[in-house]
């Protein structure tokens, strides 16, 4: 089942590059936790696609754990679900603080470097 928003695409604010690195995503439901895992597919300065081995729900908001470019150490960061298209997710950032922004815009120079 497909729940990708109807209508055109909106234009992004930021880039976004292409990217393969393992993802976690963890989405706490009074019901039953749900754990897993995944590779990103793209990623800028405010979202990442990601194909993960289940399904998350568009409006869900997932804790996601990734190691980015030009870092050494694990990034946690907060993310809502803005669609799904089978196993392919796209998510957008929530809250992050001035070292996640600064670790995510070098990981984009990389990137976009790397073009």
């Amino acid at each position: 089942m497909t729940t990708k928003p109807a209508g055109p695409t909106p234009t992004r604010r930021y880039p976004r590059y292409p990217m393969d690195i393992r993802v976690s995503a963890k989405v706490f439901r009074a019901d039953n936790p749900v754990e897993l895992w995944g590779r990103s597919i793209e990623f800028g300065q405010d979202g990442i696609g990601v194909t993960l081995t289940g399904e998350l729900q568009t409006g869900e908001v997932a804790t996601l754990e990734l190691t980015l470019p030009a870092s050494t150490s694990p990034l946690k960061l907060r993310a809502l679900v803005r669609y799904r298209d089978g196993l392919r997710h796209g998510f957008e950032f929530l809250a992050r603080d001035e070292i996640q922004r600064e670790v995510i815009r070098r990981a984009c120079e990389v990137l976009a470097a790397g073009r």
